[in-house]
């Protein structure tokens, strides 16, 4: 499983994002509480996956470097030294200082052990300016580690490598989190060099043995089509340069060596994440050749995809990511669904699994329905009788907007005696919206967002003006 946890963060005082501070009264505060509550969300979530048992590996992104100075504990050490007591009964109040200094990969351990999913150990990527860099890569395996390797790439989190035994092979596993802004062609030459990092040791794994066992995994930034998506790109990381795709006759004939998963599923199931009203596939995981050629350990067909939990991982509907909230007592875990992909050992030669035609759309998929059933939707005029746990809960949902207009730079709608702010990423509704005038009563939709202290509504389409 490759996952993207979106900012798993620790509970000291030393943090680079302002989202997570830890004293003081604001009710957005980052609380052992808080931690607990998604900690458990996520346990939730990989129980999901191998019979209950949770992946036996697990490429992680987004967990916080240890920012607490003279703070070694090991998750080990730590589930030693707290041996007997549940993560939830620790997590609660003002926490003595060996808690509030544990790293957050010692508190996942402790949680994940708690929740009967055990037996992990944790590969950190390296951090290599503390005062720069806020979050990093994992893997966690249950498996036999052989070795590990560090990966040091531009502007981006270190690429952890780790060696693993599975039945008596190796397969080499890779945890990625490369340069954000996949729609920016001024970022993509930064993933460009990050994929240029990782392909110069896939060559050296290759050339060692042309079918070794890889994993390549992670948030790429990337979208699995991400030269037909943005053809103004001349040269993408992922396509290009890390040379990801999904003919599997070229995989078979060796004129290329990894496949990305993606390609064997549907388009329309194409999905890990959402953004402004698109669907995105950031988040991967890449196989190479040895991993599809009905030999020894092989990708089982079929079972790569996202993990879509409605009401643990993504709201109801329209069925989207219920990303992080720190709103009340906090909701949600990430902005990304997790992907994962099932491997078996073959006893004898079997057929090589991967048959789909590659396709490589040149659209996003539109994340909400063009119809949507407004009648699923609550009033946005319920909102200020709702607690902040409630409203919590409610953050990321889609409300009916009845109201009137009432203008101002950044547009914004009164509903009852509470003003509202209105974010409209695409330009031209953002002009549509604007010329509506000041006072004039509406009818719309809008996902509530929590952004800078304060509520507003994202307008994502030209149908959500026309809530009737």
């Amino acid at each position: 499983m490759a996952y993207n946890m979106e900012n798993l963060f620790d509970l000291d005082e030393v943090s680079l994002y302002d989202d997570f501070v830890v004293t003081g009264s604001s009710p957005e505060r980052w609380t052992p509480e808080k931690l607990a509550g998604k900690l458990g969300r996520i346990a939730a979530v990989l129980k999901a996956s191998n019979g209950g048992r949770g992946p036996d590996v697990l490429i992680l992104d987004e967990l916080e470097a240890d920012h607490t100075p003279g703070s070694t504990i090991t998750p080990e050490a730590f589930i030693v030294a707290q041996q007997g007591k549940n993560y939830r009964n620790l997590l609660k109040g003002e926490l003595p200082a060996e808690l509030a200094g544990a790293p957050i990969e010692a508190w996942l351990i402790k949680a994940l052990e708690d929740e009967g999913l055990s037996g992990y150990k944790v590969v950190l990527g390296d951090i290599l300016d503390i005062k720069q860099e806020a979050i990093h890569c994992a893997i966690l395996t249950r498996l036999p580690i052989k070795s590990v390797r560090q990966h040091h790439v531009q502007a981006a989190r270190t690429i952890v490598e780790a060696e693993i035994d599975v039945g008596g092979e190796s397969v080499f596993v890779f945890a990625n989190h490369w340069k954000s802004g996949a729609g920016s062609p001024a970022t993509e030459t930064t993933r460009i060099q990050n994929a240029g990092v990782a392909r110069a040791r896939l060559d050296e794994i290759f050339k060692a043995d042309p079918h070794a066992n890889i994993v390549f995994g992670g948030d790429l930034n990337s979208h699995y089509n991400q030269k037909q998506r943005y053809p103004a790109m001349a040269k993408t990381g992922i396509q290009d340069v890390l040379r990801s795709q999904g003919d599997p006759a070229k995989l078979a004939n060796g004129s290329a060596d990894l496949f990305n998963l993606w390609y064997d599923v549907e388009p329309t199931a194409r999905k890990s994440d959402e953004y402004r009203g698109e669907w995105g596939t950031l988040m991967h995981l890449i196989i190479s050749q040895g991993l599809a050629d009905g030999k020894g350990l092989d990708y089982i067909p079929g079972s790569f995809g996202a993990v879509i939990l409605p009401g643990l991982n993504a709201h109801a509907y329209p069925v989207t990511p219920w990303r992080w909230t720190s709103y009340g007592s906090g909701a949600g875990i990430s902005d990304h669904f997790p992907i994962q992909a099932e491997f078996t050992i073959h006893a004898k030669a079997a057929t090589a699994p991967l048959t789909r035609p590659e396709f490589s759309p040149s659209e996003g998929l539109a994340a909400f329905p063009a119809m949507l059933d407004v009648s699923k939707f609550v009033n946005a005029k319920t909102i200020p009788a709702l607690s902040p746990d409630e409203i919590a809960k409610q953050i990321g949902e889609i409300f009916v907007l009845e109201g009137t207009y009432n203008g101002g730079a950044k547009p914004s709608v009164l509903i009852g005696d509470k003003r509202y702010a209105l974010y409209v990423p695409d330009e031209a509704l953002l002009k549509t919206v604007k010329a509506t005038k000041k006072g004039q009563a509406v009818r719309w939709l809008g996902q509530l967002n929590f952004y800078k202290g304060q509520l507003e509504f994202m307008v994502s389409s030209p149908d959500w003006l026309k809530a009737r």
